[in-house]
């Protein structure tokens, strides 16, 4: 039986996050993020992408499952 994704593993990368949610690409965007398609996303989280972007990790997140449940 295999593991449902959390999309709120602290481990997971950009890189996974986009493509089990590709939805979630619009959210990065809209905050002129660079990471879709950055080479370094297989190796960035969440976390990392807030802190270089100075977001607020928790309304990112929150951003990220609405779009999700949408």
């Amino acid at each position: 039986m295999t593991k449902k994704p959390d999309i709120n593993d602290p481990d997971m990368s950009l890189d996974m996050l986009m493509s089990i949610w590709p939805e979630t690409i619009t959210v990065f965007l809209q905050h002129r993020m660079l990471c879709v398609g950055c080479m370094v996303n297989s190796f960035h989280t969440i976390i990392d992408a807030c802190r270089e972007y100075r977001l607020d990790e928790v309304l990112f997140r929150a951003e990220l499952q609405l779009v999700i449940e949408t």
